[in-house]
């Protein structure tokens, strides 16, 4: 008799530690990003590219864009460069999205002016590469 209530609390436990395990890992779990309101604002921000006297209004979305997707993504960390830390792993081109984010923190706290085409556009391949890779644009 006593033995049948071991196997029924045993069973109890169990069952608990599944409903409980199954929310918590739910709730842990990245959303999916909104990818028409992403592809919507790097439309917007494509504007920007035909002169050189808004690109560095390109760049300082493009960064935005990147880390309103790491924030929606939940990735810890009080900064950009924080959170950029903590999705190393899930970002494919980690070279490049530093290499964007450093030129927006140039442009923003420094005196830096960009004068070529090709920056713009590595850095913003950069930020790309990681829309994609958190999944806020197609790939």
């Amino acid at each position: 008799m006593i033995s049948n209530y071991y196997l029924l609390g045993a069973v109890l436990a169990v069952m608990l530690l599944i409903v409980f395990g199954a929310s918590w890992f739910l709730k842990r779990r990245a959303p999916k990003l909104n990818q028409a309101k992403f592809q919507e604002r790097w439309k917007d921000l494509q504007q920007h590219l035909p002169q050189k006297q808004t690109w560095p209004l390109a760049i300082i979305n493009a960064d935005k864009m990147v880390d309103d997707a790491l924030k929606a993504r939940r990735y810890k960390g009080k900064t950009m460069g924080e959170r950029l830390v903590s999705a190393q792993r899930d970002l494919t081109a980690n070279d490049r999205i530093w290499y964007a984010h450093k030129m927006r923190n140039k442009l923003v706290h420094e005196d830096y002016n960009l004068t070529r085409k090709n920056d713009v556009k590595e850095a913003l391949l950069g930020f790309l590469q990681a829309l994609k890779d958190l999944g806020a644009m197609p790939k």
